[in-house]
C-alpha cells in the first residue's frame, strides 16, 4: 500500500515537472526511444561490428622436456631390383613370364633370337677344327724333323722354323677355341633366367621385337628387400639417425599404424627441395603392399632438454615471418621466433624470441592485427544448453 502511495506521488512529481519544462509526453516516448536504439547500436557495433573486440583464448610460454618428433612422407621402393636384357643385340623369341608372377632361382624367363649368333656359332665351330687338324698336322711334322736333325740330315734352322710353325699352330687354336667359348656364353647369355626368387614387376619386350644390348626386357625384386624411402625437412631433421624408431602409416591401411626402424641415411641430401632422405625397414612388412606406394613416417627422436615450447597452433606466419602474437598492455603484438623439433603432444620447441611467462595467442575467432582490440576467453566454443 505504500509503495503504490509512493509511486503516485512519484509519477504525480514526473508530471509536474514535465508541465514546468513545457515536455510533453510525445516528445519524452521519443527521446526514450531514440536513447534505446543509441545504445542497442553502440552495443551491436561494439560486439559484432567492425569495432567489436576479437576473441582469443591464451596460453603462457613454459618450461618443459619435450619428446620431439620427425614427420616425413616417402615410398615403398625394392632395395634389390633387376634388370634383365641381352647383352647383344637380338630379337625376342619367348617371354614365359607376366608381371606379377613369382619365380625361382635359375627359373627360365625368357629367350632372345641373336640376329647372327648362330652363324657365328657354325663358323667359330669350323674355324676350332680346322686349327686342330693344322696343329696336329704341324706337331707331326715338326716330331719328323726333331728326328732327321738329331741324326744331321738337315740343319738346325730348318727345325727351329717347324717349332715355329707349331707354336703358331698351338696359339690358333687356343684363340679359335677362346671365340667359341665367348659365343656360347652369348648364346647363354640371350637365355634370361631369375637371379634370384623374386617377382616380376615389368614386362617392357613383347615376342618378335627387336631390343639392343642392355635393354631390359623383364625387371624382378626381391620383396624381402622393400623399403620406405622417406623424405625429411633439412631444418628440422637434426637428430635425425641409423636405429631411430619409426611408427608407419600405409596409405593404403590408414587406421593400423606399424613399426619400422631407420636403416640408412643417404649421405646426398635434395638441394632443391631442401630434403634429406632416409630408408625405414618396416618391422613386419604387409605382403599386400605395393611398389610405389605412399607412407606417412613419424621419427620417435632423442628427449630434450627442459626449454620453452608452446602448442604448434599458436604458431603462425605473417609473409616470410614465423612468430607468435604476444600480448602487451592488453594488446596483441607480432613476436618472431626460432622454432625447433616438434613433439608428440603438439608441443613445438622455442628456441628463441620468447621469454617464460609470456602470454601468446592460442585461438582466435578472426584474423588478429597489430594492436587491435581483443577480448580474452576461456573458450571459443559457445557451451551447449
Amino acid at each position: 500500500m505504500n509503495t503504490t502511495i509512493k509511486l503516485k506521488e512519484l509519477f504525480s512529481s514526473l508530471l509536474l515537472r514535465m508541465r514546468e519544462l513545457d515536455i510533453t509526453r510525445r516528445q519524452l516516448l521519443m527521446g526514450l526511444t531514440l536513447t534505446f536504439l543509441l545504445v542497442v547500436f553502440g552495443f551491436v557495433v561494439l560486439n559484432s561490428g567492425p569495432l567489436a573486440s576479437t576473441k582469443v583464448t591464451t596460453i603462457k610460454v613454459s618450461d618443459q622436456s619435450l619428446a620431439p618428433t620427425l614427420f616425413g612422407v616417402g615410398t615403398i621402393e625394392a632395395r634389390r631390383s633387376y634388370l634383365m636384357g641381352p647383352v647383344v643385340a637380338g630379337r625376342v623369341s619367348n617371354v614365359y613370364v607376366d608381371v606379377g608372377n613369382l619365380v625361382k632361382e635359375g627359373q627360365l624367363l625368357a629367350e632372345m633370337d641373336s640376329i647372327d649368333l648362330n652363324q657365328r656359332m657354325i663358323a667359330a665351330e669350323a674355324q676350332v677344327t680346322d686349327a686342330k687338324a693344322r696343329l696336329l698336322l704341324a706337331s707331326e711334322t715338326h716330331k719328323r724333323y726333331v728326328e732327321l736333325g738329331n741324326k744331321n740330315f738337315i740343319s738346325p734352322i730348318v727345325v727351329e722354323g717347324k717349332s715355329q710353325e707349331l707354336n703358331s699352330a698351338k696359339a690358333i687354336v687356343q684363340k679359335t677355341t677362346a671365340d667359341l667359348a665367348g659365343l656360347k656364353q652369348q648364346e647363354l647369355n640371350i637365355k634370361l633366367r631369375a637371379p634370384v626368387d623374386g617377382i616380376i614387376t615389368s614386362r617392357d619386350a613383347e615376342p618378335g621385337s627387336t631390343v639392343i644390348a642392355g635393354q631390359a626386357v623383364l625387371k624382378l625384386i626381391d620383396p624381402t628387400s622393400l623399403w620406405i624411402k622417406t623424405r625429411f625437412d633439412q631444418g628440422k631433421s637434426m637428430g635425425l639417425a641409423v636405429g631411430l624408431d619409426a611408427n608407419v602409416i600405409l596409405r593404403s591401411n590408414p587406421h593400423h599404424p606399424m613399426s619400422g626402424k631407420v636403416v640408412r641415411v643417404e649421405m646426398l641430401s635434395d638441394s632443391v627441395a631442401e630434403e634429406r632422405i632416409a630408408q625405414i625397414e618396416m618391422i613386419d612388412m604387409p605382403k599386400t603392399v605395393s611398389i610405389g606406394e605412399m607412407a606417412e613416417v613419424t621419427l620417435q627422436l632423442a628427449p630434450s632438454e627442459y626449454g620453452l615450447s608452446l602448442p604448434n597452433a599458436s604458431i603462425k606466419k605473417r609473409g616470410d615471418e614465423t612468430g607468435v602474437w604476444v600480448l602487451k598492455d592488453g594488446k596483441p603484438h607480432f613476436a618472431r621466433v626460432q622454432i625447433g623439433q616438434n613433439g608428440l603432444n603438439g608441443q613445438v620447441v622455442i628456441l628463441g624470441g620468447l621469454k617464460s611467462g609470456d602470454e601468446v595467442v592460442l585461438y582466435s575467432d578472426a584474423e588478429i592485427k597489430e594492436g587491435q582490440r581483443i577480448k580474452v576467453v576461456d573458450s571459443l566454443l559457445k557451451k551447449s544448453p
